[in-house]
């Protein structure tokens, strides 16, 4: 892709957008910022228009560059597309940029960021220039050279959510998953089937030779990606595919057959197991051997606020999973669970369910509620038959959770509600869980 001299309109100055604005105006186009917050940090060789868009800036456009954040409704958008003005995500505009290096990409509603680092660290294990990111943490269009050259990694593993896939244009991993699926973003998407359509996006320019694994699980994913992509159909949980048996994953796909003992894995969850399995079939389709997969596995380190561990006290192991943000990933980070615990289940909820994760939480110490959502939570519980402790915060949870937990339990911190009522997100919730827990103990 050719950007000098054109006329290029990026919309909504998030990171993946002035990271995009930058590189398309370091590379001779000339660029438009646009977006409606009024006070926005100046970005090198770049116009703004801050405020109320401007419906002829989007129809005078070359080329327009959207940000995950902005969806395809919008008014001015949907003008654009009508003339014919070309869109393209963050994400579609490195895929262009990018030339021959190989992307895999990870995508899914739970652990695609788990995913997505362990597969780089896998990569960067076995001698690979790696970049990782996407979704997680730094936009690729971040990473690339300010002028047209060969880009400073062999290999990209990319994050890719639901929002940067509807418009990822010619976007094609050489290797790509989507790990599950379950309800969210149906504000953005309208139902669920659209919702596994955007995710399925990422594997529509696969060619022979190249990988998409799906959950053997999920019948609406697997029923919707038939036809997408001409790459290679695996599994996860069976075969040909990946699936695990107790702590060894079986890896069986076309020239790659490995037995992979995950016993020293440092990350807790039986989750994680898998996660690190997927992680490694993928990095085996992209070259790693399996020697040093093999030699990796110990010194592979968790994201924060993803199962991880913030402290040992009394013996009682505290688990910080506030990214957890919805019920699904609270029943995941449950059941992965090697031992008793206090969970903790609190903050804004996304609506009801939570009486799904009572057939679990009755193998364990008890639950505590807290924060905004945490009386209609506990009110749900005791339909179920449990008989939750209720708090009014996660200060409070926390005092009531070092009271509760014995010698040799856990107490894990995995909400299945978003942070805001009390928090900036979920990070921040996660830190303040880390320090309360060190107060506490001290």
């Amino acid at each position: 892709m050719d950007l000098h001299g054109r006329r290029v309109v990026v919309v909504g100055l998030g990171a993946s957008g002035r990271a995009a604005a930058a590189l398309c105006a370091a590379r001779g186009a000339r660029v438009t910022g646009v977006d409606l917050r009024e006070s926005i940090d100046p970005i090198e060789g770049v116009e703004l228009e801050l405020g109320p868009h401007r419906r002829e800036t989007f129809l005078g456009a070359d080329q327009i560059i959207v940000s995950p954040g902005v969806p395809s409704s919008q008014p001015d958008l949907r003008a654009a597309d009508a003339r014919g003005v070309p869109i393209l995500g963050e994400l579609g505009l490195a895929a262009a940029l990018l030339g021959e290096v190989p992307i895999l990409g990870v995508t899914g509603t739970n652990g695609k960021s788990t995913v997505t680092s362990l597969c780089g660290q896998l990569l960067r294990a076995a001698g690979l220039k790696v970049f990782i990111g996407g979704n997680l943490g730094d936009p690729l269009c971040g990473a690339l050279p300010r002028q047209p050259g060969p880009a400073p990694f062999e290999l990209a593993v990319v994050e890719c959510s639901s929002y940067q896939l509807e418009r990822a244009g010619e976007l094609r991993p050489l290797a790509g998953t989507l790990l599950n699926l379950t309800p969210d973003h149906l504000a953005r998407h309208g139902n669920l089937q659209a919702y596994a359509d955007a995710k399925l996006r990422l594997f529509a320019h696969q060619r022979a030779g190249d990988l998409a694994l799906l959950p053997a699980d999920n019948p609406l994913v697997l029923g919707r990606s038939k036809g997408i992509g001409k790459g290679f159909r695996a599994l996860i949980g069976a075969e040909p595919g990946v699936r695990l048996e107790g702590a060894v994953a079986r890896i069986r796909l076309p020239g790659v057959t490995l037995d992979l003992d995950l016993s020293d894995l440092p990350i807790p969850g039986v989750h994680n197991r898998l996660n690190a399995a997927v992680a490694a079939s993928l990095a085996l389709w992209a070259g790693a051997t399996p020697l040093a997969i093999r030699q990796a596995i110990p010194s592979l380190r968790g994201l924060p606020h993803r199962m991880q561990i913030v402290g040992e006290y009394r013996h009682v192991l505290w688990i910080n999973d506030s990214k957890a943000t919805n019920v699904e990933a609270a029943a995941v980070g449950i059941a992965g669970l090697d031992r008793p615990a206090v969970v903790l289940l609190g903050g804004e909820a996304k609506g009801e369910g939570f009486a799904a994760l009572a057939p679990s939480l009755r193998d364990h110490r008890g639950v505590i509620t807290f924060g905004g959502s945490g009386e209609a939570i506990a009110n749900e519980l005791e339909k179920a038959g449990l008989r939750p402790v209720r708090t009014a915060s996660l200060s409070d949870a926390v005092r009531h959770a070092m009271d509760l937990a014995r010698s040799g339990d856990a107490v894990l911190l995995s909400p299945g509600c978003a942070s805001f009522d009390a928090f900036e997100n979920f990070e921040h919730r996660g830190t303040v869980f880390a320090a309360l827990v060190q107060e506490v103990a001290s």
